[in-house]
């Protein structure tokens, strides 16, 4: 059977034929065409099959040309044009470049790439990268280095690589790949720089490094020049790989908006997104931001470790202490591996529930004061704002409790405790051990902890950009606000199986503590129940017509018209 390609390219040069009368019309793609293929107009003249467009008079009355003659292209041409470019569209999208070429007709507002030279002055990591970035992107490249002979090789060969003067007066947009400290070996270009375009790539070693941005302090040695900031949150890898496998962004900042515009369109036409800054005041903060170190991060992470410690703390008072004091036995092993294990579900629990609560205290905000126009406070806005980050690391936490329950039948210390119960059994003549109840407490416990471990991955694959931009917003809603509370309540049924009736013994109060897991429950049982109270039809239905822009205490009369539908004395009122 013949591959779609095939039969598409049959079709079209039927088509053709159809269109072209007059004789045969040769095809390259002689197997699926059958090569040269007579017009289908002169085979069905005689039968009246003339295209009635073709057969029709010019307006002048005069007869209609040949189509071939019409547009100035052969038969043979249209033919194979035709067949190449269905052959080009079967290769499918794995057969693009990544760094393919974007049409740009239509669009008046960016120049073709062909038309314009770009100049690269360095030639380290990221200034080879941006050549190779450019080139695919259909630009003409001229790099300018001190050592252009020994530097020639690390360049594409479509890129031209001269000395910097001659780099410098071939274009009009040079890119300044250069570290701060040789920005002082450029001076001797200024002359030739003047009235140039410079864009500013370069980044600091620490954030507000210098009193002044790098762009600042370049523009101050070329004054004749103009200087934009942009590239420098783009990295090389990414300049080499496509956006696709980056950031999209690139900041752009200049006191010159037409220069602003050139290097936007430059920006756009290698696939990037533009973003404008503003004036060069903001370099100073675009120069910081690839030098922040998971800014967002920060609170999660201090959220996270501090819980931990808390309730390491807690169980090892109870694990390893309390056996210590009162029985007198060693119980340290426990650390590395049990009391760990029993902390990260604690941690994983807790923050689960963290990231609902925000949640419901912004709905009782929004309850209370009867609008939702009322910011919240400076702390519940940063809280919302991290939500992702601590159910990433909820994630990470209950990870890696799977992964050390697992690890557990495989210590030596296992293994003795094990020989050391054999044995007792052995000695206490005990033939049937089979506890049903305890039998089925750990299947469900651990057949419900597999499924809120699942949930979770679920979470955390939507919850990264790659896969949130693919999915609509009531997608995306769904699974993180229905499945995430859906997985919070399943947790709470795995801890509640793992405790079962231990909250009640009191050989399980160490020093009249509690069990750890009973802490556990308050935050995730206090967002449940509050959930399951919004959810009542009068507290949800009041909610809801605050999140459309209803405020108490605020009334609009709207006046209706009577039925007959004339503005008479018939109108009613209404207040919402």
């Amino acid at each position: 059977m013949p591959s779609r390609a095939r039969l598409c390219r049959a079709v079209l040069c039927h088509a053709v034929s159809l269109a072209v009368p007059g004789r045969a019309v040769p095809c390259r793609s002689a197997r699926t065409c059958g090569g040269r293929r007579r017009a289908h107009g002169q085979e069905g003249g005689a039968r009246g099959l003339t295209s009635p467009l073709l057969a029709s008079p010019l307006p002048d009355g005069s007869a209609r040309p040949p189509a071939a003659a019409q547009s100035g292209v052969s038969r043979t041409a249209v033919c194979c044009s035709i067949c190449g470019f269905i052959q080009w569209m079967s290769r499918g999208d794995m057969a693009k470049p990544l760094l393919g070429h974007r049409s740009m007709e239509g669009d008046p507002s960016i120049t073709p790439a062909a038309s314009r030279s770009i100049g690269v002055l360095g030639s380290g990591d990221f200034a080879r990268s941006l050549a190779i970035r450019l080139v695919c992107s259909g630009f003409k490249v001229v790099v300018g280095s001190r050592n252009p002979k020994r530097k020639a090789g690390l360049f594409p060969s479509a890129a031209e690589v001269t000395f910097q003067a001659e780099a410098v007066k071939k274009t009009d947009v040079i890119f300044v790949a250069v570290f701060r400290e040789h920005y002082s070996t450029l001076c001797d270009l200024a002359d030739v720089l003047v009235g140039k375009i410079l864009v500013d790539v370069s980044n600091n070693t620490e954030i507000n490094h210098h009193k002044e941005s790098n762009a600042e302090y370049l523009a101050s040695l070329f004054p004749a020049c103009t200087v934009v900031k942009g590239f420098n949150v783009v990295s090389a890898w990414t300049l080499q790989s496509g956006a696709r496998d980056g950031n999209k962004q690139v900041l752009i900042c200049s006191n010159n908006q037409e220069a602003k515009r050139t290097v936007a369109e430059i920006a756009q036409v290698m696939g990037f997104t533009p973003v404008d800054m503003g004036c060069m005041s903001s370099a100073r903060e675009i120069e910081n931001i690839p030098l922040r170190l998971l800014p967002a991060w920060k609170i999660p992470i201090f959220l996270a470790l501090g819980l931990f410690l808390c309730f390491f703390t807690y169980n090892l008072i109870r694990q390893v202490i309390h056996p210590y004091i009162r029985e007198q036995k060693n119980k340290l092993y426990k650390i590395p591996i049990e009391v760990v294990n029993t902390t990260l579900p604690c941690v994983a629990y807790v923050m689960l529930s963290l990231v609902y609560l925000p949640g419901v205290l912004a709905a009782c905000s929004q309850l209370y004061y009867g609008t939702k126009y009322r910011r919240f406070p400076d702390w519940l806005d940063q809280w919302l704002q991290h939500r992702k980050q601590i159910g990433l690391l909820s994630f990470f936490c209950a990870a890696l409790h799977a992964v050390y329950s697992l690890c557990l039948p495989m210590r030596r210390s296992h293994r003795y405790q094990l020989i050391e119960t054999a044995v007792k059994q052995a000695v206490e003549k005990k033939m049937n051990i089979w506890v049903e109840e305890e039998v089925w407490r750990m299947e469900i416990y651990i057949s419900v902890g597999i499924i809120a471990l699942g949930l979770l991955s679920l979470l955390a694959i939507t919850s990264l950009p790659s896969i949130a931009n693919s999915l609509n917003w009531r997608e995306f809603s769904f699974i993180q606000s229905t499945l995430g509370f859906i997985a919070l309540v399943i947790s709470t049924l795995h801890t509640l199986t793992y405790g079962w009736s231990r909250a009640f013994d009191e050989n399980q109060y160490k020093f009249y503590l509690p069990p750890t897991y009973t802490l556990t429950l308050l935050v995730p049982c206090t967002v449940i129940l509050a959930k399951v109270i919004f959810s009542l039809p009068c507290i949800q239905q009041r909610l809801l017509r605050i999140r459309r822009g209803w405020e108490k205490g605020r009334y609009v009369k709207f006046v209706l018209p009577s039925a007959t539908g004339e503005y008479s004395s018939g109108e009613t009122s209404s207040n919402v």
